[in-house]
């Protein structure tokens, strides 16, 4: 049972992700349709048109694994080495400063969503 509800909330994420990627051909957008697909369902999430147990454990079991989902990136880019020839520096601050804006954003939403669920406990 355990296994169909799991299976069954990653394919919420599918849909939603292919609904996204229909909305991106269909307008002819230049954002992918991941992105548009996680706006999807961040809306959703946000607006409790989804609620957040429906997706909970098909949630944790992918983050559990999120380096693997990196695994295809990666091996992706290999080709295109030589275009970043020379710029290994600016690259490393590039990476750097967008980790560290990623990590705050995160940490500041992180300790407001931790304020508001308190708030709700009381």
């Amino acid at each position: 049972m355990k296994y169909l509800q799991i299976t069954l909330q990653l394919l919420i994420f599918i849909v939603i992700y292919y609904l996204g990627v229909w909305i991106q051909q269909l307008l002819s957008l230049f954002i992918p349709g991941s992105i548009i697909g996680m706006t999807l369902l961040f809306l959703a999430l946000s607006l409790r048109l989804i609620p957040a147990k429906w997706i909970e454990q098909g949630a944790s079991l992918m983050l559990k694994h999120l380096p693997l989902l990196f695994i295809p990136v990666t091996v992706g880019a290999l080709p295109y080495l030589p275009l970043f020839k020379g710029r290994a520096a600016l690259l490393l601050l590039i990476a750097l400063i967008s980790t560290a804006i990623v990590m705050t954003i995160s940490g500041l939403i992180s300790q407001r969503m931790v304020r508001e669920k308190g708030d709700e406990l009381v």
